[in-house]
């Protein structure tokens, strides 16, 4: 019987740390494995970074990308609820939607993947009796640790974050309980109970993609496949597929006026500040990040966003529009005392290409997942800066395991980082000793990411593996 061509639909929860490796993902199985495929994306109706970033990196000719429209969560959620209990609320309202939206399809799809988000979606799979997969964004730790959560909500007494003890999780490096991810810091918030839902779910598709790659978490990925060590949680295949991100010179529109400048400036010598899509800082952290990169008088990029006048720092779903003077949220002075030594630029700064630029050498980063790996695939070191999310853990990863980032004593989420040792911190990476071997380990593990996506690389075989187990349950599928 001849097989028709696979057609796989791809689900994917707002915001750009889930939306850009959704597209990426299209994007490879599309050119690299001749699938087609039809990405539903759900739109937060807040961001309007979301539409930009759809029609700058996608081509129609490659995926079809279907917006499904908001929808109105406002009376099944507080208005103060968290991020991941407004996600996942959001992601189950749209199940109708989406269920309908693929029964009206002109091509039948063969497989279903989600996002960490999407979990709940996994039943509709099922109703077209095709297989299903939950694609995670970030590194393997992270699902260790998620999968093992069910087991430490039933032996952790009190809150998190108030124990004296690591988390150990089977075979992998143990979490701190001041790193573990946001919706676990309070166990009577409606988000960690979302949270702890997800956690089970995840293992319930037929695999799990990973946004990493096999030499970049060897241990990690062995100790997941190991019965010894998980045996008694069910485990489908793991396969690891990343690095997933945008390519270089994907980023839009450039700034003649930014690049021109950076063209002047000696290699590696610029350090790059950026806080992701959605990071915020209060106003007090902003005078101090500001005071502390005029102390190090090192060249800089900074992308600023309005500040908050509350302490904390971190944002989510919220587009951080500025108004018009940058100088409101900065020391005064700040900018003219720093003419020539850095750049500010308002909201939004076309990261990809900054980070590729010759003469960045240093990227103070929240640590978000994407942003990690486009600094590792461009050999530049970070300054880890966690906000909110699984970016305290992504920050031990990079800093503890990996090697590539330095941190500050105080953990940003928890005070204020001054600006003495916003200094030193930016020295230790730009011009200390420490910055170098920082900086070449970060380069060896570029090299690595680019040998695991090329053909016969391990990423390569692990994406090729996952193709093929589609194109056999296709075969084995009877005929409409």
């Amino acid at each position: 019987m001849e097989v028709s061509k696979p057609h796989a639909i791809l689900l994917s929860s707002p915001g750009m740390g889930h939306l850009i490796p959704m597209l990426e993902l299209g994007k490879r199985l599309v050119t690299l494995h001749s699938f087609e495929v039809t990405i539903f994306v759900v739109s937060s109706g807040t961001s309007p970074a979301e539409s930009q970033t759809i029609q700058s990196s996608m081509s129609p000719k490659l995926c079809q990308v279907i917006e499904l429209p908001p929808v109105d969560i406002s009376s099944l959620v507080e208005s103060k609820a968290k991020v991941v209990a407004n996600l996942t609320v959001m992601m189950r309202e749209i199940k109708p939607a989406l269920r309908s939206a693929i029964s009206t399809l002109k091509v039948p799809p063969t497989a279903l993947i989600v996002d960490l988000f999407g979990t709940e979606a996994l039943v509709i799979a099922h109703e077209f009796k095709i297989p299903k997969y939950v694609f995670i964004p970030t590194h393997a730790w992270f699902i260790a640790f998620s999968i093992y959560v069910p087991i430490l909500d039933k032996v952790v007494k009190g809150e998190y974050v108030d124990q004296k003890e690591d988390f150990v999780i089977p075979g992998c490096r143990p979490a701190r309980p001041e790193d573990v991810v946001e919706p676990m810091l309070d166990r009577t918030n409606q988000q960690y109970y979302e949270y702890l839902r997800m956690c089970k779910e995840f293992t319930m598709g037929d695999g799990i993609l990973l946004n990493t790659w096999e030499e970049l978490e060897s241990s990690t990925l062995a100790a997941l496949r190991d019965d010894k060590l998980f045996g008694d949680i069910n485990r489908p295949p793991i396969y690891p597929v990343g690095p997933i991100l945008r390519p270089n010179g994907s980023a839009g529109s450039r700034s003649h006026e930014l690049f021109d400048w950076l063209d002047r400036q000696p290699s590696e010598s610029v350090v790059y500040v950026s806080f992701g899509s959605g990071g915020t800082l209060s106003n007090e952290q902003m005078t101090e990040l500001a005071w502390g990169l005029e102390l190090s008088q090192r060249r800089f990029i900074w992308a600023v966003r309005q500040s908050t006048v509350r302490t904390g720092d971190g944002s989510f779903f919220i587009t951080g529009k500025g108004g018009d003077d940058l100088s409101s949220n900065l020391p005064e002075g700040f900018l003219i005392r720093t003419q020539g030594l850095g750049v500010v630029v308002r909201d939004w700064a076309p990261q990809v290409d900054i980070l590729s630029h010759p003469s960045v050498g240093g990227f103070l980063s929240h640590c978000g997942w994407n942003s990690a790996l486009e600094s590792v695939t461009n050999g530049v070191p970070m300054i880890a800066w966690p906000l909110y999310a699984e970016q305290r853990l992504n920050a031990a990863l990079l800093t503890e395991e990996l090697g590539v980032a330095v941190r500050s004593k105080i953990l940003p989420s928890k005070g204020i980082v001054g600006r003495e040792e916003i200094n030193m911190t930016v020295r230790r990476i730009m011009a200390d000793e420490e910055g170098h071997g920082i900086r070449a380990r970060v380069k060896e593990l570029k090299h690595k990411a680019e040998e695991a996506l090329s053909e016969g690389g391990s990423s390569y075989h692990s994406l090729s593996q996952f193709t093929q187990n589609i194109l056999m349950s296709m075969q084995k599928s009877p005929s409409p």
